[in-house]
C-alpha cells in the first residue's frame, strides 16, 4: 500500500525541523523546484517507482553536485528516496519545504509574526483591488513581470521574507494568488503551533478585547490562536469568527439575515 501523502509531507517537515534554519536553503530549494518544473524527464527519473530508492538518491546527488549546497543536495536526495505518485507531487512537496525554510529564516530574525501579518494584509489588499488581483493572477503575463510588480509594492515596506514569499506566490500551483498567500500564512501559523482565526468586525477591537477573544478561542480549541482581524462596517456590530470550516456568527447583520429567513 502506498504511503499516504500526509505521511510523506510529515517526514519532510520533521527532517527540515531537525536540520534547522539554513540561510540559503529556501532560495536553493526554490531553484531546484524551478529546474524540476522545467524538465519532465528529471521529474520522471527522480520519482520512478521502478528505480531503487538508493539509485534515485544517488542520481539527485549527481545532478545537483556543485550547483547548490551539500545541505540542499542531501535534503532533496532524502526526499527522492520516498515514493511519490508523480513528479508534480514531488516538486510541490519540495516547494512546501522551501516556503517553510523561508519562514524559519524570518523566525530566526524575530520577524515571523510580522511576516505572517504582512502576508495577510497584502492578501487583503490584492483581494480588494480587482485590477491588481487580475494583474498578479494572469498566467499570460510573465512571472518576472508579476514578481517585479510585487517587489515594487512591498520593497522597503515589509520584511525580506514577506517580499520573497509574496513574489514566489505569483507562480504558485494554488488556484489563485490569494490561495497561495493563504497557504503560506497557514504554514507560518503552524510553525508556532497556532491556529488561525479570521475575525470580522464592524470596527477595530481594543487590545483588551483582542486578548480576551484570543484567550477564549484558545481555550475552545486547545491551541494558541493567531488572530487575523478584518474590519467590515457593513456588519453593523458584533463579531464573526472563522476557524477553519467552523463559523461563529455573532454579528448584527448575521442575526438580521437569520431573522429575515424566518419571515421569507
Amino acid at each position: 500500500m502506498a504511503e499516504p501523502l500526509e505521511n510523506r509531507l510529515g517526514v519532510l517537515d520533521e527532517l527540515l525541523d531537525e536540520w534547522g534554519p539554513h540561510d540559503d536553503l529556501a532560495a536553493e530549494l526554490f531553484a531546484v523546484v524551478d529546474a524540476l518544473d522545467s524538465s519532465a524527464t528529471l521529474r520522471r527519473v527522480i520519482t520512478d517507482p521502478g528505480t531503487p530508492e538508493n539509485a534515485r538518491r544517488d542520481f539527485v546527488r549527481g545532478v545537483l553536485a556543485g550547483k547548490v549546497s551539500v545541505t540542499c543536495i542531501e535534503f532533496v536526495a532524502r526526499a527522492a528516496q520516498r515514493r511519490w505518485s508523480g513528479g508534480r507531487t514531488f516538486t510541490a512537496a519540495l516547494e512546501r519545504q522551501a516556503v517553510r525554510s523561508e519562514l524559519f529564516r524570518a523566525d530566526r530574525a524575530g520577524q515571523l509574526d510580522e511576516t505572517e501579518d504582512e502576508l495577510f494584509r497584502f492578501a487583503r489588499v490584492v483581494e480588494s483591488d480587482g485590477a491588481l488581483r487580475n494583474a498578479l493572477s494572469e498566467r499570460a503575463v510573465g512571472e518576472s513581470h508579476r514578481e517585479s510588480l510585487v517587489d515594487e509594492l512591498l520593497q522597503g515596506r515589509a520584511t525580506p521574507s514577506t517580499v520573497v514569499l509574496a513574489k514566489r506566490a505569483v507562480g504558485s500551483r494554488e488556484r489563485t494568488y490569494g490561495h497561495a498567500l493563504e497557504s503560506y500564512i497557514n504554514l507560518a501559523a503552524a510553525q508556532k503551533n497556532r491556529v488561525i482565526a479570521t475575525v470580522r468586525v464592524a470596527r477595530p477591537l481594543t487590545e483588551d478585547q483582542l486578548q480576551r477573544l484570543r484567550a477564549g478561542l484558545a481555550r475552545q480549541v486547545g491551541r494558541d490562536i493567531a488572530l487575523q482581524v478584518i474590519v467590515e462596517p457593513d456588519l453593523l456590530g458584533g463579531v464573526r469568527v472563522e476557524l477553519g470550516t467552523e463559523v461563529i456568527e455573532g454579528t448584527v447583520s448575521g442575526r438580521l439575515a437569520e431573522a429575515r429567513k424566518l419571515f421569507s
